[in-house]
């Protein structure tokens, strides 16, 4: 357990300072998520001319938890890894006692760290523009979106990096993940809330893991009307779904990849 600990801290500190280091890039990273903000307007106009179910305060407080929820869940593994594997690269990383996906874990958990003050900045500069949707989630409130956030996160890195070790057979594995962010972009409620979609299309859209990545931790920090227990146990039934298809790929990739003469 210590010598867990001990690995757990020095790759945190380590992925920290790497990612400090690019601090201009971090605030690039950040404004590329803004895209909720860019809606936040589009929907809070419309909203005050038609009837969508929710008021223009609902959707600018909606927009901005999707920014912030965007913000702790962002994953980028898929395009790493396949580097790693193209490049040769992985081969360093499976000398080490280590699975290589630790590696990844820690670079995404400490970017958070270092991409969080400059998302709080932003959202204290829409707080000063739009002070009406100012709102102070309870308690509770806090402590199920931090959870939704963890499964969320987990999910969405279950997801890429098990579309990730599709390198070891293709080059491109990263342009599934471009065919795999159309259904992410318009199901994750990142467009719209799901509140607003037909219900034929708004059910279909509860049985994929898309609308519990952006949609349902952003309407349980804004307090809108959600199942909370079949939400969990749909993150938590998706991720089980996907490490299990995760670890068999990865037992198959690797035969495929000394195959390769790795």
């Amino acid at each position: 357990m210590k010598r867990f600990f001990r690995v757990f801290k020095t790759l945190l500190l380590v992925y920290y300072a790497y990612m400090v280091e690019y601090r201009a890039e971090l605030i690039l990273w950040v404004l590329s998520g803004s895209l909720p903000i860019i809606l936040m307007g589009v929907w809070t106009q419309a909203a005050r001319q038609s009837n969508f179910g929710l008021t223009p305060t609902d959707f600018a407080r909606y927009f901005l938890s999707v920014f912030l929820v965007r913000q702790l869940t962002v994953v980028w593994v898929i395009w790493e890894f396949e580097r790693e594997v193209v490049e040769g690269k992985l081969s360093l990383r499976l000398l080490q006692p280590i699975d290589p996906v630790w590696h990844h874990v820690f670079s995404h958990v400490s970017e958070r760290f270092a991409r969080i003050p400059f998302a709080i900045l932003l959202i204290v500069l829409f707080f000063f523009l739009y002070p009406t949707a100012i709102w102070v989630p309870s308690f509770t409130t806090v402590i199920l979106f931090a959870l939704s956030i963890v499964l969320a996160f987990t999910l969405n890195f279950l997801i890429q990096y098990t579309l990730a070790l599709l390198a070891f057979w293709t080059e491109r594995a990263s342009s599934l993940q471009e065919f795999w962010f159309l259904f992410y972009l318009f199901l994750s409620g990142v467009i719209a809330p799901l509140e607003v979609f037909p219900p034929a299309v708004r059910t279909l859209a509860l049985f994929t893991p898309f609308p519990y990545l952006v949609n349902f931790p952003a309407n349980i920090l804004v307090g809108l009307p959600t199942d909370l227990v079949q939400g969990f146990l749909v993150m938590i039934g998706w991720s089980a779904g996907f490490f299990l298809l995760n670890r068999w790929l990865w037992k198959r990739g690797l035969k495929q990849y000394s195959g390769m003469g790795a």
